[in-house]
């Protein structure tokens, strides 16, 4: 079994390789380029994750780098009582606050 840390690790890598909003792709390019890194070196999906993401692909940030803030979406469940008494499950949506780095940021953590 897993532990609860590499498995939030795990959902962190799903959530960022499987999502399908691009919303965040102007603000990942625009602080990237300003941190130094071309254009054509900046693949979201691919070599951008956030730090949990990283640590799941065996990599580790490097201390000290700044990375690119973005607004991301976290799924959520919420149990509701309906009037004859039973649960039904809500699902929806929180915005969420994280930082994603470039995998020039990183290093690998089998040496």
């Amino acid at each position: 079994m897993a532990t609860a840390t590499a498995q939030m690790n795990d959902e962190a890598l799903d959530r960022a390789q499987n999502g399908q909003s691009v919303s965040n792709y102007p603000t990942i390019y625009a602080g990237f380029e300003a941190l130094g890194i071309a254009t054509a070196a900046i693949l979201p999906r691919i070599n951008i994750f956030s730090y949990r993401a990283w640590k799941a692909k065996g990599r580790q940030v490097r201390r000290g780098e700044h990375g690119v803030k973005v607004v991301t979406y976290l799924p959520t469940e919420k149990k509701v009582k309906q009037p004859d008494g039973s649960e039904k499950i809500e699902h929806g949506k929180r915005p969420w606050r994280a930082t994603v780095f470039h995998i020039s940021q990183t290093d690998s953590l089998t040496a």
